[in-house]
């Protein structure tokens, strides 16, 4: 069974935050030539500011920065903050909304951008994710004189509420950003609620990637170990440390229930039958379910404002029979 929720819809400490956001940037890397999935940005804001995660926004936040927003968590926040007409530039990664990479200028990839093109935009401020670079070229862009606002890279409920409120000081709407913050702790809160009520725990595998009859997958103290484990599940890849092939013995021991994969890559997206039909995978508990989930790489591994809900809808995948409900304020 195949199961694919819209991309609309714990305790993890000691995790090194450099080596989690090369990990992180390379999960998305593979994704951003997808977009995220349908809507307008200003819909989205909008969604946001009612309901979605429970606080009163502030879409007419204003601010006289020009901002360089470097990682797809940066871009996600400041638009929720309704702050999206003071970007004037976005890196690859930020692929949530799918507007960002449309509207606003292009300065490269996360860990390999052009000091040249930051510059060039005129930026007041730039605010990167821990460990954006090459350093060569945030090193130019420090001596040109930008302020420059660095987001630590961690993968709690807690750094989560952090980077909120960091993105949002940086750029002077640290009220809203407050508020936001506050929503998306609230509901990280109903999520202990429902992972508290789950009737056991499944296995899941995460497999970033399958070339060359190699097997990428999520080990422990990585992104996707961090999501498995809000959404009540257990990592089969426990042995691995961070991303890191996995044998084809490996993977038949670890006997995962669910194979969890990202829906967008640069390789074609293999089918249930394709996956279980592959020695390796054929042999688990999975395969008698076809138990493949895919889910957005961004929404599932950005580790920003959406991650309660994407570990809620991972959460129903891995446990049907629990019924999980939404979290409060959820279209």
């Amino acid at each position: 069974m195949q199961y694919m929720p819209s991309p609309a819809t714990a305790p993890l400490a000691g995790i090194k935050a450099k080596r989690l956001g090369r990990e992180l940037a390379a999960a998305i890397g593979l994704t951003f030539l997808a977009a995220s999935g349908p809507g307008s940005s200003e819909a989205w804001s909008s969604r946001m500011a009612q309901t979605a995660f429970g606080f009163v926004a502030s879409a007419q936040a204003q601010t006289t920065q020009r901002i360089v927003a470097v990682g797809g968590v940066v871009t996600e926040v400041l638009y929720a903050l309704g702050l999206q007409d003071s970007i004037v530039g976005v890196d690859t990664t930020s692929l949530w909304p799918p507007e960002a990479l449309k509207e606003k200028k292009n300065v490269g990839y996360v860990r390999a951008l052009s000091a040249e093109g930051v510059l060039s935009l005129k930026p007041s401020l730039v605010i990167a994710v821990e460990g954006a670079g090459p350093p060569d070229a945030m090193a130019l862009v420090r001596e040109a004189g930008l302020s420059m606002a660095p987001v630590p890279e961690a993968l709690t409920p807690e750094a989560v509420v952090s980077k909120i409120e960091i993105i949002g000081k940086a750029a002077g709407a640290a009220e809203p950003a407050r508020q936001l913050a506050a929503g998306v702790k609230a509901r990280f809160a109903e999520l202990d609620k429902l992972r508290a009520g789950l009737p056991g725990k499944k296995r899941v595998l995460f497999v970033l990637s399958l070339q060359n009859g190699r097997t990428m997958v999520g080990g422990r103290n990585s992104t996707a170990d961090a999501i498995i484990a809000l959404a009540g599940g257990v990592n089969a890849a426990e042995a691995v440390e961070g991303f890191k092939p996995m044998t084809d013995e490996a993977i038949i021991t670890a006997a995962p229930d669910y194979v969890l994969m990202m829906r967008h890559s640069a390789a074609p997206s293999q089918t249930p039958e394709e996956l279980f039909a592959l020695p390796a995978f054929s042999q688990t508990p999975a395969a008698k379910t076809k138990g493949l989930i895919r889910m957005d790489g961004l929404y599932l591994l950005g580790f920003g404002p959406r991650t309660p809900d994407a570990a809620r809808d991972l959460m129903a995948a891995l446990y049907p029979e629990a019924k999980i409900a939404q979290l409060p304020g959820a279209k």
